[in-house]
């Protein structure tokens, strides 16, 4: 039974420490081809795209070369 904050257990004892906070319920799906997804996606492909470019211009060879020299 719940009354003003707290309950009691069947035997009427107080049980002050099974409140249970108000749970909040997001709808937004986080999994799957969501535009959350593919923009993250896009993001990491840019990123390893310019860190591939910058490699190759650092070193003077291809990140294929560039990796099997190491």
């Amino acid at each position: 039974m719940t009354q003003r904050g707290y309950t009691t257990e069947e035997l009427g004892r107080l049980n002050n420490f099974a409140v249970e906070p108000k749970v909040y319920v997001d709808d937004v799906q986080r999994v799957g081809f969501t535009q959350y997804a593919e923009q993250l996606n896009g993001r990491l492909a840019m990123i390893g795209f310019l860190s591939a470019l910058a490699v190759e211009l650092v070193t003077g060879h291809g990140v294929v070369t560039w990796l099997t020299n190491l």
